[in-house]
């Protein structure tokens, strides 16, 4: 059995897809931080990110949304001083909107539930033989971009989202040849 073809470029990339690319995740901060590298991403690789993603964690504290959601435009200036991380000032700026968005989520309910409800907290299985089958977005992505739009998140449109739904298990895109799509887990 061979992995999704596009996790064979290097072992960082290896080892984010075999153990985080396409299970379920429902701890708020862990989505978050999810949300904001698939954000970096954008008009970049994954092994652009990949490489990236410790200076990030150090710099937004581990994606605590409290604390990202504190941070103040001086912040974002000392950030664009950092070679370390991306530094394109409205995927940072995007950030923090989008941790204040998490934040001051409704009373009584939580953006992790808000978000698994869009498949009745059930990962979506697409079968594809090949990963040139993948859709860069589909409905799914489109409607969730849609809302969170609404809801004021900054960066989320369906095309982002779609990979975000995947890297979060919402949706698994393992190819069915790949040993980690799950119906070649052990049970």
């Amino acid at each position: 059995m061979q992995r999704c073809a596009w996790a064979d470029s290097s072992p960082a990339m290896q080892a984010y897809h075999d153990n985080e690319w396409g299970r379920p995740q429902h701890n708020q901060q862990r989505l978050f931080e999810l949300l904001c590298l698939e954000t970096y991403q954008a008009g970049l690789s994954w092994q652009t990110v990949l490489n990236k993603r410790a200076a990030f964690n150090e710099d937004f504290a581990d994606y605590d949304v409290d604390q990202v959601a504190a941070m103040t435009t001086a912040d974002v200036e000392r950030l664009l001083t950092d070679a370390r991380i991306i530094r394109h000032r409205q995927k940072l700026m995007a950030t923090i909107n989008n941790a204040r968005v998490i934040r001051d989520w409704p009373a009584g309910e939580d953006f992790a539930t808000w978000l698994w409800a869009f498949v009745d907290n059930q990962p979506i299985r697409q079968a594809w033989a090949s990963i040139d089958e993948v859709p860069a977005t589909n409905d799914l992505a489109q409607q969730v971009s849609k809302e969170m739009k609404r809801r004021g998140f900054k960066f989320v449109g369906p095309t982002t989202i779609y990979s975000y739904l995947q890297a979060t298990g919402l949706i698994n895109d393992h190819v069915v040849d790949c040993p980690f799509a799950p119906e070649n887990l052990p049970a």
